[in-house]
């Protein structure tokens, strides 16, 4: 089963995907996160309270897209209610020789990251109800660095980078017990300045302070395995650089459960009501392959098991917004 969100008389509005070409609304106010919620009250499934809700008629998908009311597939109305994050460096990928040779050096030798790959690969996947290898863990803000799907991606004008990170993102509502409830996965582009991050790593955090992009649909139930999609960056209507690269559990160091324990651990991030959107890594960039993006190229992540492509065109801003602070 898979949801999007659009807009309906300026509020948001789920509805059921049936094909590539019609969608299902739900009649239900507030969208994803109204259903959400509603199942966490009732203890019953998100399918079970989507079956009851299913309207009649069938809405045109791609008129939404044209239209330019297409949402992320979950969304909170007060942006600051929803804090979007990620963990790195837990894909398994051409990482993978990497990691086999580092595992035979003397451990002085390696690098933070390859430390932290290594804690993924040796104990990222502990036994149910345990807690393994904690994650490498980032912040990118909260509701407002979220971009619609199809949607400009905005590059600040003081970036030294604007690069696609290809990846799934946990989409969870916390219920109001702080139990951690989620919804769903969907296509991400976690969307980095690898640039900044290159030249010194401590400047890790400032690279992920970037917008970012996730959906147009959300899947709701178990993740596959094994995942296969494709990367792509358009340019003036030509296919400028193109990848494959792998996800779902098979592909990664660490377990999805694992990553989840180290993020909800924490008590503030475990509020009533709020919304989280995690994102999970990646093992595949255009940056890695020497790809500079410039204003109008259009990232397209493709995951078939998740519907639709996710796109966004790039959008720089020529001036920077003055920060200057001043004195009360």
């Amino acid at each position: 089963m898979r949801l999007i969100q659009y807009l309906e008389e300026g509020q948001p509005r789920a509805a059921l995907v049936e094909s590539d070409d019609a969608v299902r609304p739900i009649r239900l106010a507030g969208g994803t996160y109204a259903l959400a919620r509603l199942a966490i009250a009732s203890r019953q499934s998100l399918s079970a309270v989507i079956d009851v809700r299913l309207d009649d008629d069938l809405i045109d998908y791609q008129q939404l897209i044209d239209e330019r009311r297409l949402l992320p597939p979950l969304t909170h109305d007060d942006p600051a209610h929803c804090l979007v994050t990620g963990t790195g460096l837990t894909h398994l990928g051409s990482a993978d020789t990497r990691a086999s040779m580092h595992a035979q050096a003397d451990e002085s030798e390696l690098t933070d990251s390859m430390r932290m790959f290594k804690l993924g690969v040796e104990g990222g996947k502990p036994t149910a109800g345990a807690a393994g290898a904690q994650p490498e863990w980032f912040y990118k803000g909260d509701g407002d660095c979220v971009v619609a799907p199809e949607a400009p991606m905005p590059v600040p004008a003081f970036a030294e980078d604007a690069g696609e990170e290809p990846e799934l993102a946990g989409l969870y509502v916390i219920g109001d017990d702080g139990r951690p409830w989620r919804v769903g996965y969907a296509i991400g582009n976690e969307f980095s300045d690898h640039v900044t991050e290159r030249f010194n790593y401590l400047w890790l955090a400032h690279s992920k302070l970037r917008h970012c992009s996730f959906g147009p649909e959300l899947l709701i139930g178990e993740l596959p395995e094994h995942l296969e999609g494709t990367s792509r960056i358009v340019r003036d209507g030509e296919t400028l650089w193109e990848k494959p690269f792998l996800t779902g559990e098979a592909n990664m160091a660490h377990s999805v459960a694992n990553l989840e324990h180290h993020h909800f651990k924490y008590a503030g991030f475990r509020r009533p009501g709020d919304v989280h959107v995690h994102f999970f890594g990646t093992a595949t960039l255009s940056f890695a392959d020497g790809v500079q993006t410039r204003d109008g190229d259009r990232f397209e992540i493709a995951l078939p098991a998740f519907g639709r492509t996710l796109r966004n065109p790039l959008a720089f801003e020529a001036d920077a917004a003055d920060a200057t602070v001043q004195s009360l």
